[in-house]
């Protein structure tokens, strides 16, 4: 991964998220959390378009996979910007959003989508995964590169709330 800046400086420091937490703090919880990632991006004739992705974290970037026939690699083959975010449905609300750029490659040995299937479904022995991973469906690997981050964590002032889930930094 190479990490950029805002202005889309190749050989810039890492993103740093303004928020309460640090970057690593916002590594950890993209790391702890399986929730897909919330892409938008622009299609060719300039309308909005918004999808959920599996993701894993990888240097700072994140990785998901996609099928090559899949209507969002034309949109990022003509306009690789992104919105995303990935936040928790329950309080405390928490989460991390942010602006980033998005490479495609294929990825014919299915090694990030075997990667996902494992980290979102334990493993590789259902229907969903042997459809996913079937020799006939070609595949491409997103690489997202963030170059704007924020996080938010409504910990302290939701502490009272009820949440089934409780993954991350609070």
């Amino acid at each position: 991964m190479t990490d950029t800046d805002p202005t889309g400086d190749r050989d810039a420091a890492p993103w740093q998220p303004s928020g309460p937490w640090s970057r690593e703090e916002a590594l950890a919880f993209l790391a702890d959390v399986r929730i897909p990632i919330r892409l938008s991006c622009r299609t060719p004739e300039d309308g909005l378009w918004m999808l959920s992705l599996w993701y894993e974290v990888d240097d700072g970037a994140l990785r998901c996979a996609t099928a090559a026939s899949a209507d969002v690699v034309e949109f990022l083959e003509h306009d690789p910007r992104v919105a995303f975010e990935v936040s928790v449905n329950d309080p405390p609300y928490r989460g991390v959003r942010g602006q980033a750029t998005v490479t495609l490659d294929p990825d014919p040995d299915k090694v990030v989508l075997r990667s996902l299937v494992e980290r979102y479904l334990g493993g590789t022995d259902s229907s969903l995964a042997q459809t996913l991973l079937s020799k006939e469906r070609e595949e491409v690997r997103l690489t997202v590169e963030p170059t704007r981050v924020a996080t938010w964590d409504y910990g302290k002032r939701m502490a009272d709330a009820q949440s089934s889930e409780r993954d991350g930094p609070t």
